[in-house]
């Protein structure tokens, strides 16, 4: 599949949902790769917010993001309607702090794409993939989200809120194709008990019955009503025989339940890559959606870096052998942890490491339970990465290399003896001053074992002296 936009650009307006602020709100058509990003054009410099996981900062309610001192509130709509209709990259420009809340559905969002137009882009689109079952459980909300694996995309949501009026309901949506007919018209709905402590909160100021289906959850007297239509701004308010105020029709019957798959998908845009997965989602919530959604980022980075895992074949002739390493680097038994080099290029390299059980040091670490320390893992991708830097700064041979500093290193799983272990580093920055920084990842099969930034400095052995 390739990437898509929007054709043109397009324009909505409303109140924000808690700021009460009109707002104005455009859709721009925006390149491949750009995904979706938010633009504060009312504030200085006009900052823009990624659409981003690491970006959210509340989950209160809707989904705020923020970058630097800027933020928009509600996204959560906005950005299922985008991602049920298959657009990869948009510009979405705010004159105010909220993307307006219409009628508390993506009904309007999607209409507004669907004027634009779609546009397919030259670029292909990266998926996450779903190889694993992934689950989380929020204890204390009961909130459970689980994906699957899946040669598409579907998504099951289930509520039970104990509520006689509510009921427990489900709603499925079994690929993208019925978005925009059978999610995007279900709007947002309350219990009438959330609306007055939100008030009480100084929240939904622009909050109305037009934009949120009110779900009537305890006795209401007349003067109950009278109160509440006071603080509505409007002249009555009355009590559906369904317990929906004001006699509100439902779109569907399942229409609750509708409208928390359309938040999940919206709150799963900030992955920032379609998924290819079976979702199911229990009691979901903003802030457990944020959380499973963190979780599936974790996931899609490793299957990223497995990725770019090097393919070795043992029977294709080395770049570089044991005695050709030898001849560029210093070290030698038992501290040349490379046997081979199979690719170089000016960005990178990739090592061979074979772990047997007659490695010096398996004789006194865990010698009843034989494990490669990590340390040496270090040691040998900084081995590779000298090759690496070697072979840009010429003089092969000729120079040191040393630790300047190591970062975010982590062991993942044990290497053995039996192992092949597979180096791969790549630079960061250009090499300056001697100065080198790469990212260095090690592979034991499908695994990855150790990974690590790592900066060192190259210094010519004559300047020792």
């Amino acid at each position: 599949m390739k990437q898509r936009t929007i054709n043109k650009q397009v324009s909505l307006s409303g109140v924000g949902l808690h700021t009460g602020q009109h707002v104005n709100m455009v859709l721009q058509p925006a390149p491949a790769n750009f995904g979706f990003k938010f633009q504060r054009i009312d504030l200085p410099d006009q900052p823009f917010i990624p659409a981003d996981i690491t970006r959210v900062v509340s989950t209160q309610r809707g989904t705020t993001l923020q970058c630097d001192d800027a933020e928009v509130h509600t996204v959560e709509h906005a950005l299922s309607a985008l991602t049920g209709m298959g657009i990869d990259n948009v510009l979405i420009l705010l004159d105010g702090p909220e993307v307006p809340i219409l009628d508390g559905s993506a009904r309007y969002f999607v209409e507004a794409i669907q004027e634009a137009g779609i546009e397919e882009q030259e670029e292909e689109r990266e998926y996450f993939e779903v190889e694993e079952t992934i689950t989380y459980r929020d204890p204390i909300t009961g909130s459970e989200l689980v994906a699957m694996p899946s040669s598409g995309f579907e998504i099951t949501t289930l509520i039970d809120f104990n509520s006689p009026v509510l009921g427990q309901q489900f709603a499925t949506l079994n690929d993208l194709n019925g978005y925009a007919s059978e999610i995007a018209p279900c709007r947002t709905f309350v219990f009438l008990h959330e609306v007055e402590y939100l008030f009480s909160q100084n929240l939904i100021k622009g909050g109305d019955l037009d934009n949120a289906i009110v779900i009537v959850d305890r006795p209401m007297t007349q003067a109950d009503l009278d109160a509440l239509a006071v603080k509505l701004e409007k002249p009555s308010v009355l009590v559906s025989g369904e317990g929906i105020l004001n006699t509100l029709d439902l779109h569907f019957r399942n229409e609750p339940a509708r409208h928390k798959l359309l938040d999940v998908i919206g709150d799963m845009a900030l992955l920032g890559r379609p998924i290819k997965g079976k979702i199911t989602a229990i009691k979901p919530g903003h802030r457990a959606n944020v959380e499973f959604t963190r979780l599936l980022r974790k996931h899609f980075l490793e299957q990223r870096k497995l990725k770019g895992k090097p393919k070795y074949d043992p029977d294709k002739e080395p770049l570089f052998n044991t005695q050709q390493i030898s001849e560029w680097l210093p070290h030698r038994y038992p501290f040349l942890l490379v046997d081979k080099i199979i690719e170089l290029s000016d960005t990178h390299v990739v090592g061979v490491k074979n772990v047997t059980i007659n490695e010096n040091f398996f004789q006194g670490h865990f010698p009843d339970n034989p494990v490669m320390p990590g340390v040496l893992q270090i040691e040998a991708m900084a081995q590779t990465g000298g090759i690496l830097a070697m072979s840009i700064m010429g003089d092969q041979g000729q120079w040191d290399t040393y630790f300047l500093k190591i970062d975010n290193a982590k062991f993942k799983n044990k290497v053995v003896p039996g192992d092949t272990i597979l180096f791969k580093l790549e630079l960061l920055a250009p090499i300056r001053r001697g100065i080198c920084q790469m990212q260095a990842t090690a592979y034991v099969g499908n695994k990855i074992v150790s990974e690590a930034e790592l900066t060192a400095q190259l210094i010519k052995r004559s300047t020792n002296e």
